[in-house]
């Protein structure tokens, strides 16, 4: 026995494997979905049909056909196929076929190495591929749920190509369906069960474009209808509740919460309950989201309405002291609230602004006049000299300037005339106005 046996004939236990293994694709025009990939006349098609394939990543949610394209390419081709899952494998396990496909290359023969969840195989790893990929030694396919701009390194990123697959959408799944329920080879005609459409429609809305869920709810609820005709109650058992796709750790996570801080920055209260309600069905930590409520409050309601970061404050103490389920009410509160106030990021950008001209920026002095002088040397070094203590005036305001030597006059702070913000406008024109007069009236 070698490294490269075929593929494992499972047809003496056929009915034994799950329905989505045993309907999967054999050839590319088996494939059902993905026809921006592999339609006629596509490049991955052409590739494909011609026997002339380069290393590529294919990206894409669960259930979306990433293996299964790989298996149609290793039944396609007249390559050595060889599969690795990044969960079971070890990288001793890949630099061994690495070694022997190095052997066979030299043979004359090419090999395919397909490697499911590449993101699963660190940086470290994943360098083990590259030498042999640069050479040409293997054909990489590697399939992946993560964003591989994040999870493939940069190296071998560049020696791929990056196909993105796509969900099905429900007519799709429902030609899956019906497929399997028809075939008496693989599928599961022998059960005779009779599906109406609408439960295959609802099964096909309740696998969110992921053919395994689909095809698993419908072989569970064939086999629970075998011989009769299915029913809605029947659907419901077999179906129970499923979670949204929601991978704490990986893109989705980050995905959402963009989705919910720009819908809130976009005064869209609806969409930013819906985002907030795939994050909350997804099992996502309650104190992050409220983390993330809170700067939005400082980032995009800011001093327009200052009242924002109270109430988001408040509602993590709220649910601190509540918990689940019943203190998610007060995220949703939050984030209808952020959603409907007056939007400011004035500070937010005047932070960023200072803080680039002290990073780019000469190393400035602080002016001697704002300097405490708890000393006699101090003192007679001119620390504190000149300085207009603010409280000794009729208005608490003085003319001096507080920023560094060369930077008078500097203005950061513009705030925008929405919400409260308009009022701290006007009164930041007082302010300068006053000052003005101020430094006026001093002597040359």
């Amino acid at each position: 026995m070698t490294l490269f046996e075929p593929l494992a004939d499972d047809s003496g236990r056929e009915s034994a494997r799950p329905l989505p293994e045993r309907m999967r694709p054999r050839t590319a025009d088996e494939v059902v979905g993905q026809q921006h990939l592999i339609g006629p006349g596509k490049p991955l098609r052409r590739q494909i049909e011609a026997d002339e394939l380069g290393s590529m990543i294919l990206w894409g949610p669960p259930g979306v056909g990433k293996t299964s394209l790989a298996r149609v390419i290793a039944n396609s081709t007249q390559c050595e196929f060889v599969a690795f899952s990044g969960v079971l494998s070890s990288i001793k396990d890949v630099k061994a076929v690495l070694v022997d496909a190095r052997r066979m290359r030299k043979a004359g023969r090419r090999t395919i190495v397909f490697v499911d969840e590449i993101h699963r195989f660190n940086k470290a790893q994943q360098d083990a591929f590259l030498p042999f990929v640069e050479r040409g030694d293997i054909i990489l396919i590697g399939a992946t749920t993560e964003n591989p701009s994040f999870e493939v390194i940069s190296a071998l990123l560049s020696r791929a190509k990056v196909y993105t697959l796509e969900p099905l959408d429900e007519e799709q799944l429902l030609q899956l369906q019906l497929a399997a329920l028809h075939d008496a080879e693989r599928g599961l005609a022998a059960h005779a069960a009779q599906i109406p459409q609408a439960l295959l429609v609802r099964i096909a809305t309740h696998a969110g474009g992921d053919a395994r869920v689909a095809l698993l709810a419908l072989e569970a609820l064939a086999r629970a209808a075998s011989g009769t005709t299915a029913t809605e109650e029947l659907l419901r058992d077999v179906l129970q509740r499923r979670l949204p796709l929601y991978d704490k750790q990986g893109e989705a996570h980050f995905n959402l919460i963009s989705a919910l801080h720009k819908s809130v920055r976009s005064s869209d209260p609806d969409a930013a309950l819906y985002w907030l309600a795939c994050m909350l069905e997804g099992g996502e930590d309650r104190l992050y989201i409220g983390r993330r409520l809170v700067r939005m409050a400082a980032e995009d309601i800011g001093l327009a309405d200052p009242r924002a970061v109270e109430m988001a404050m408040a509602a993590v103490e709220a649910f601190r002291l509540v918990g689940e389920p019943e203190g998610d009410l007060f995220l949703a509160h939050v984030a209808v609230y952020l959603a409907v106030a007056p939007k400011s990021d004035a500070v937010y950008r005047a932070l960023g602004e200072a803080r680039s001209d002290v990073r780019t920026g000469p190393a400035r002095q602080v002016p001697l006049h704002l300097r405490n002088a708890p000393t006699k040397l101090m003192r007679d070094q001119g620390y504190a000299e000149g300085y207009e203590h603010a409280h000794a005036s009729d208005d608490a305001l003085v003319g001096m300037s507080c920023l560094p030597e060369g930077m008078e006059g500097k203005r950061y702070y513009a705030p925008t005339r929405r919400g409260i913000e308009d009022r701290i406008a006007k009164r930041l024109e007082e302010i300068l106005e006053a000052r003005a007069r101020l430094r006026a009236r001093r002597p040359d």
